[in-house]
């Protein structure tokens, strides 16, 4: 079985595409590794149709998908962050703090996840003693994240 990794990382304020593109190119090269990426927005593309996401619970209640509701997405992002080999983390360029991210990095953390980051040095609205402490690898890149995964899953 491939290795499983949980793709987290700040929805609100992007459209689907912005939330997803950087989870589709790193998707693309842990795939040529070997390791499966999972995104929370996979299986999602009726969510195009909402624009920027702002307050997420209001706009999936307006689409009645049960994955896209507030109690349905809790679910499976629990889900998968507590059964990932690693949770990758995109926090570059974050505007304001994403609830949902930092819940993901506390249920990783509560398994023992190993946690990899990809976060400014200074200036990110996550920048908190509580939350970098859970973080096993910080990295200035999106890039140099996916080479410690990569490094992590390494058999």
């Amino acid at each position: 079985m491939k290795p499983l990794v949980y793709l987290a990382g700040p929805i609100s304020g992007l459209n689907f595409d912005g939330a997803t593109s950087w989870r589709d190119s790193v998707k693309e090269v842990l795939g040529e590794w070997g390791v499966k990426a999972l995104s929370p927005l996979r299986e999602q593309e009726h969510l195009k149709q909402v624009g920027i996401f702002t307050n997420a619970a209001e706009e999936a209640a307006r689409l009645e998908s049960p994955m896209s509701m507030p109690k349905g997405l809790t679910i499976r992002d629990r889900w998968d962050a507590m059964r990932c080999d690693v949770l990758l983390v995109n926090l570059l360029g974050a505007k304001t703090v994403s609830i949902g991210t930092v819940m993901e990095i506390a249920w990783a953390d509560s398994k023992g996840v190993p946690i990899v980051a990809a976060v400014e040095e200074k200036s990110n609205p996550h920048e908190h003693a509580m939350l970098m402490h859970c973080i096993g690898y910080r990295l200035t890149s999106l890039w140099d994240a996916c080479d410690v995964t990569r490094q992590l899953l390494a058999c």
